[in-house]
């Protein structure tokens, strides 16, 4: 390659990179207001019978809105994400809006509830304060509040701290929620049986970009209290980082979750999904390679996988002048792709099922938060965040009037009605041990998975050695269901000692596995697995009996089945699941089945021969035309390294050449012809005027495609199902920002960085100044991420030699970025952007090219 083309490409190649990270980084409000705002609305997309309005655009001295809340006169309360309170009172047949601010030390919000002649607030971090929940009053009845009280302190902030508050189906109490790095409030009683881990059968492997690294179980989690913050009882577990939670007309309590989105295209990755919040539950997250599958039986499955989002604000229809459907709808909004969709429920099993349809989604509709004002019973919600152009809208009923006729209840059948009688148990103390168990011992081996769960749950939470042998008889007992036997194995492998596990595990290796259905197969191999990863020490003994039991079994014909006894087969080191093993890895039709096998062999320590070490590693080396999320590329990586470790001097000696081979890197789309570019003009998004989305209308998306793909962006960022596994997705900006965020997002990169992004400032003790992102931190040493073009090369600061540390004001990125474009280039840019966002999210309009 001459001079002039690497010069080209790395220029080009800084140029895309600082473009698609300023993408996900949105800009501060320009003093002119949102003159976009009515743009947004006209083009929105709004279910049939509903009208969309515009209602207020947040001041730049207003912040950025997240939260919102309906105090008892109908007015809205809102929080700036980094800043204070207002009230908001909307006249909608006067048109008119009068906005105030609170004046109390508190602020922050990711959640907002009036109750109890107090306003509570949720702050995510402080201005001095601790996070945690705070209830704020109005002592002198002058409708302005005046106090602030701190009920419940909490360790953790930011985007995955302290979130939603809302209140209790009888009126009498809170409930609250935080995300995974926000630690459980000190509770009094937990619903919860006390005895989550982590729970690997292999050796997890951290997320190597250093994102919730050393954040162990329970993850994000649910408590209820009383009005005082005091009596705190653990609800449920196991969340990644839930925004909001709501409860329907018959008190059944509903959250959306988030993903990790640089886990996509790798086996454990999890999509967005909205849960159902029962008494006790677990849904199983753990952090880097360590996410429970939904098939296992000691965690619950979601209601809806919804797939790539940003969860935000969830609220029920109820109260809302909507037809009865939807009054008794789930809304649930995401902030990516602004999306608001109304879930409808319907009672399945002792759960329920959900069917998706979409209320309100436009460009630029980054939603936030959303509440029923009872008072004109219309929906109102925010969009904003990340510091970002922030606006009210109001959404109602235009429609004919509904028609009269029956709706289904949808929390009342005899299923739901027997958990909720067994979830009363999780409340017992454990002085009722006998009449718990006794009550509900006749629903372990019931056909209905949530019912099975509220009765292990509530035996779980009692004293082992009050049920310990009962347990492990009817784990033995052939003459019970084999749902039954699993169910009480399960229990016993989580309470019990090691030589109960032991029991356990022999008790499931007596079943037939040919005459299992494949979801009892599944949680047999859990069970087993389980009693593997909680034993201090398993005997050689019990190891053999696993191999002899399950190796005639390696391979199945359920994909699902052979990811669990290769990961079982691994750990309990078989001397023969190496071979299939391999065959499976190299003949699995997705990449997340080939790198599942290639993450257990790579902990495998028997049973290779050099043919199979030579495929394994060849197989690493097609790896380059796989494509996912940002740390996809590193995770790949580190199971190598897992796998060479495992080599002895000899095997490392031999492989040295294959070893010292990198994958061959294959671009997912034509890489365009390069060519030295001029520089054109600074720009700013003044000259980029008139910025009407009508001006995207006609552009030229092949060339917009050729502006992301000059620098080879795709290398580093995924796009529509394609790319790379160093940058975050951008399928979504197109739709997440309006033309002018967009353009400001890359001609001005420094006024807001997500804090999913941000670089921090090093001040060490010999004078040096280090500015990065924190990549990780291990014992005493952080890694630090200097050059996002090289991000695998970490400059090492060790702590003890630390100044002082603060968040930079300064992007990764440059400025300038689009200096060498044109203005028809830029636009196409944006263009072609807009095109692959609407495509995903299903919305008519120009298609990207290729499709």
């Amino acid at each position: 390659m001459n001079s002039a083309v690497r010069l080209f490409n790395s220029v080009f190649g800084i140029v895309c990179w600082a473009v698609a990270f300023a993408l996900l980084s949105i800009m501060a409000q320009s003093s002119q207001g949102l003159p976009q705002t009515w743009s947004t609305v006209e083009q929105a997309h709004v279910a049939d019978g509903f009208k969309l309005e515009h209602v207020y655009d947040v001041a730049n001295s207003q912040g950025s809105w997240v939260s919102l809340a309906v105090d008892p006169q109908g007015r809205m309360i809102a929080s700036d994400q980094d800043g204070m309170l207002y009230r908001i009172a909307v006249d909608a047949e006067k048109k008119s809006v009068a906005v105030e601010p609170i004046n109390v030390r508190t602020g922050r919000a990711h959640g907002l509830l009036c109750a109890f002649d107090s306003l509570y607030v949720m702050s995510h971090r402080g201005d001095g304060q601790p996070s945690g929940l705070y209830r704020v009053r109005d002592t002198n009845n002058d409708d302005q509040y005046d106090t602030v009280e701190l009920l419940v302190k909490m360790e953790g902030d930011g985007e995955h701290g302290p979130h939603a508050i809302v209140l209790s189906p009888d009126g009498k109490s809170l409930y609250l929620c935080g995300g995974n790095h926000t630690k459980v409030p000190p509770f009094e009683t937990s619903r919860v049986p006390q005895i989550w881990q982590e729970d690997q059968v292999l050796p997890r492997l951290w997320d190597p970009n250093g994102h919730a690294v050393n954040i162990m179980a329970p993850g994000g989690w649910v408590v209820q209290c009383d009005p005082d913050g005091k009596n705190i009882d653990l609800v449920s577990i196991g969340y990644r980082n839930q925004y909001d939670i709501a409860f329907n007309p018959e008190g059944e309590l509903f959250t959306f979750d988030a993903d990790m989105e640089w886990d996509i295209g790798l086996p454990w990755y999890r999509p967005t999904r909205v849960c159902h919040v029962t008494s006790g539950s677990e849904f199983g997250w753990r952090s880097g390679t360590g996410k429970w599958p939904s098939y296992y039986p000691d965690s619950l499955p979601a209601v809806m996988d919804i797939g790539p989002a940003s969860p935000t604000g969830v609220s029920f229809g109820t109260g809302a002048g909507f037809p009865e459907k939807y009054k008794r709808a789930l809304f649930v909004a995401d902030w990516s792709y602004g999306v608001i969709y109304a879930m409808h429920l319907r009672p399945q099993g002792a759960s329920f099922a959900a069917e998706r349809e979409t209320l309100v989604s436009g460009p630029g509709m980054a939603v936030t938060d959303m509440v029923v004002n009872p008072v004109d019973g219309a929906m109102y919600f925010l969009i904003g965040g990340r510091k970002s152009r922030s606006a009210m809208f109001r959404v109602s009923w235009a429609g004919a009037e509904a028609e009269s006729g029956s709706v289904e209840i949808t929390g009342e059948n005899d299923l739901h009605q027997l958990r909720r009688e067994l979830e009363l148990l999780h409340g017992e103390p454990v002085d009722s041990a006998d009449q718990v168990v006794a009550r509900a011992w006749p629903q372990m081996g019931h056909a209905d998975r949530h019912i099975r769960f509220a009765a292990r749950a509530a035996i779980e939470r009692m004293p082992f050695g009050s049920w310990k042998g009962r347990a492990l008889d009817a784990a033995a007992d052939e003459g019970l269901s084999v749902t039954e036997r699993i169910n009480w194995a399960l229990a016993s492998v989580r309470c019990g000692d090691d030589a109960a596990r032991e029991a356990a595990i022999q008790a499931m290796l007596k079943i037939d596995w040919n005459s299992l259905e494949t979801i009892d197969q599944l949680s047999m191999l859990r069970v087993i697995g389980l009693g593997l990863a909680r034993s201090g020490a398993v005997d050689d003994s019990v190891r053999s009996a696993i191999c002899q039991a399950l190796e005639p079994a390696f391979p199945a014909r359920d994909s699902r089945c052979n990811a669990e006894l290769c990961r079982l087969l691994v750990a309990a080191k078989s001397a023969s699941v190496v071979e299939p093993a391999m065959t499976l890895m190299e003949q699995a039709p997705t990449q997340e089945q080939q790198i599942h096998f290639f993450y257990c062999l790579g902990n495998a320590t028997v049973g290779w021969t050099p043919e199979l070490r030579d495929r394994y590693f060849q197989w690493y080396l097609t790896t380059g035309s796989m494509r996912g999320g940002n740390s996809f590329a590193k995770f790949i990586s580190n199971i190598r390294d897992v796998a060479i470790a495992n080599l002895d001097a000899g095997e490392k000696s031999r492989l040295e050449g294959l070893l010292a081979q990198a994958p061959e890197r294959a671009d997912p789309v034509p890489v365009v012809s390069h060519q030295k570019r001029e520089f054109v003009r600074k720009w700013a998004v003044a000259d980029m005027e008139p910025l009407g989305d009508n001006d995207l209308a006609s552009r030229n998306l092949e060339n917009g495609r050729a502006m992301f793909l000059v620098g080879q962006c795709y290398q580093c960022h995924r796009l529509d199902g394609e790319g790379g596994s160093v940058g975050p997705d951008l399928t979504p900006a197109g739709r997440r920002f309006i033309t002018k965020d967009l353009l400001e997002t890359m001609i001005e990169p420094n006024k807001a960085i997500s804090d999913q992004y941000q670089a921090m400032v090093f001040q060490l003790d010999d004078g040096r100044v280090v500015t990065g992102r924190i990549a990780n931190l291990n014992n005493q040493t952080y890694m630090i991420q200097t050059n996002m073009l090289d991000p695998g090369n970490f400059t090492r600061i060790d702590t003890p030699n630390i100044v002082g540390m603060r968040p930079s004001t300064v992007s990764m990125m440059p400025e300038g970025l689009l200096d060498t474009m044109t203005r028809d280039d830029v636009m196409d840019l944006v263009a072609f952007l807009r095109s692959v966002a609407d495509n995903a999210a299903g919305v008519a309009g120009n298609q990207p090219p290729g499709q």
